[in-house]
């Protein structure tokens, strides 16, 4: 691909000159004003114009620059509907467990990470699971402390509800062997982890938090990711964190982020302090339960590898119903983390009985959203359709831990892993979906987001490519309230990005996922093959508001 768009200057001018025009043309533009398109005007910081080459030619004296798109793809750029930034950063920048393959290798990578890391106060790390260990053991806190040299360290499981630490951090945190969740040689779980969370990020300077940031910021630019949902909250990360994430993505060299603050709101006073953090909604990780990882998901029936366990149950459904009363009446959005069936189940009673109050209308305007959402029931699911609740959930979990010999399996039997994730089951009963990754849960990955849904390790639960594909670009405006952007049609945000990529198809109307059709009298915008094994689409620009916020090198 041959083009010459202006790199980005470090800050928006707020006395922009008049907006330039570019016509892109030569390419694939995958938008639904156009199935055949191969042409694009963008104005400034919107789409003026898609549709094919012969009528390209009327706009090419007109326009400040003409691009050469040499056959690329053309999509909307990715919205990823949950992430962790300044966490995603760190993973990226700091300690990465995720390819440790045994309880060795993972010592031997902590010992070598603490001594490349002299000056740490605290010596931070993410990824770690057992489930494929011989060993079968999360580290020792004496092996930690071996490792470590006795420094403190604090290193999360790959579902971040769990941690290790050394002797050294808990030194750090005043009566934290008294709090709920402390374990004297086991992963700290609910307050006890929140407790050594906070004493270890509190250790980051400022410069060490805005590497971390501009880090996952720009990894995400370089997978055609134009907008990321920031999930954070008082037991996630903290306020100075949040409100410096939003400032520097403010500075418009990257993608777009959109806060979510995790705290419970009671009165208008809390909502407008919500808001005065910058986040537009009380919403992502607040918490009902945990994880399945980490046995803190709330169950109705004990985990099969548990018998006497059902997990940790954060909100009831009245601490629900008082939350999203009090976001509704605010016109704030309200939303919640839940993935056990009996948290789910207080989800959708709490916003019932919030319904039955304000009106089931009002309810479904403010568009109030469930994160992850995995053991969805008939009832819950028809609930979610019934309220408008929209679905934010992300199907690399079920790539990673899915399928009869995976993790969810072996926490709750074949048969009720089987039920996890029915994302064909929420489309069908009309519930919004927003793909997301939970980064650095799972990594930043849109394509292959939007593969793993479609060929779900349960095949009865897998999506149509353009399903997949439209709730990972539209589907997380939608989600924000924005129903103008997420697509390539006139007026909308000129968000996009740009992909080398092999034929392009659409996938036949069948049960089999893996049909494809290249016909192009389907009239149906094509996407990248992703049968598995295939290569995935290579991003080669990412535009944001019309501004490049990424280009491939040589490109």
């Amino acid at each position: 691909m041959s083009e010459h768009i202006p790199a980005p200057a470090r800050q928006r001018d707020p006395h922009p000159a008049q907006p330039r025009t570019f016509l892109l043309r030569g390419g694939e533009v995958h938008s639904p004003a156009d199935p055949f398109a191969t042409a694009m005007v963008v104005e400034g910081d919107r789409i003026a114009w898609v549709g094919e080459e012969g009528a390209a030619d009327s706009f090419a004296d007109g326009v400040d620059e003409v691009v050469q798109l040499d056959g690329a793809l053309v999509t909307p750029a990715f919205t990823d509907a949950h992430v962790h930034t300044t966490a995603t950063g760190l993973a990226l920048t700091g300690l990465d467990l995720s390819a440790a393959g045994t309880l060795a290798d993972a010592l031997a990578r902590i010992r070598a990470y603490a001594d490349a890391r002299p000056s740490d106060r605290v010596l931070l790390g993410h990824g770690w699971d057992t489930s494929a260990w011989p060993e079968g053991r999360v580290p020792s806190r004496t092996e930690l402390d071996a490792a470590t040299g006795g420094r403190p360290l604090y290193l999360t499981r790959v579902d971040v509800h769990s941690a290790v630490v050394t002797t050294g951090l808990l030194d750090l945190v005043p009566g934290i062997r008294d709090r709920s969740g402390f374990h004297p040689d086991a992963p700290l779980t609910g307050d006890a982890h929140h407790a050594v969370r906070r004493a270890a990020y509190a250790t980051l300077t400022p410069a060490q938090r805005a590497e971390a940031q501009a880090a996952a910021l720009a990894r995400a630019a370089s997978l055609g990711i134009g907008s990321l949902h920031e999930c954070a909250g008082p037991e996630i990360s903290g306020e100075e964190d949040f409100t410096a994430l939003l400032a520097l993505a403010r500075e418009g060299n990257g993608p777009r982020v959109v806060g979510y603050w995790a705290e419970t709101v009671a009165s208008a006073k809390d909502a407008e302090r919500i808001r005065e953090l910058g986040a537009i909604g009380a919403a992502g990780d607040l918490f009902v339960d945990g994880s399945l990882g980490s046995h803190t998901a709330h169950l109705h029936a004990p985990y099969a590898d548990s018998p006497s366990h059902t997990g940790t149950a954060h909100l009831d459904t009245d601490a629900v119903a008082a939350h999203v009363t009090a976001c509704t009446e605010a016109g704030l959005q309200a939303g919640f983390h839940a993935i056990g069936d009996a948290a789910i189940s207080s989800v959708v009673d709490g916003v019932r009985a919030a319904a039955e109050h304000l009106g089931t209308a009002r309810i479904r305007a403010a568009r109030h959203r469930v994160e992850h959402a995995e053991m969805l029931t008939e009832a819950t699911l028809a609930g979610f359709a019934d309220l408008a609740l929209t679905a934010s959930v992300q199907p690399a979990f079920d790539a990673a831990w899915g399928g009869p010999d995976g993790m969810y399996a072996a926490r709750l039997g074949a048969e009720r892993a089987a039920t996890l994730n029915p994302y064909a089951a929420l489309l069908k009963a009309g519930v919004p979906l927003a793909l997301g990754s939970d980064s650095p849960v799972t990594p930043l990955d849109p394509w292959g987001t939007v593969r793993a849904a479609v060929f779900h390790r349960t095949r009865v639960h897998g999506i149509s490519a353009r399903a997949a594909f439209t709730a990972h670009t539209r589907g997380g405006w939608r989600a924000i309230g924005r129903d103008d952007a997420g697509v390539l049609v006139p007026g909308a945000p000129a968000d996009y990005a740009v992909w080398r990529t092999g034929e392009l198809v659409v996938q036949a109307p069948d049960e089999r996922v893996e049909r494809w059709s290249t016909d192009p009298r389907s009239g149906t915008p094509g996407l990248p093959d992703l049968t598995p094994g295939r290569d995935l689409p290579v991003c080669l620009r990412t535009v944001v508001g019309g501004r490049t916020v990424f280009k491939r090198p040589n490109e």
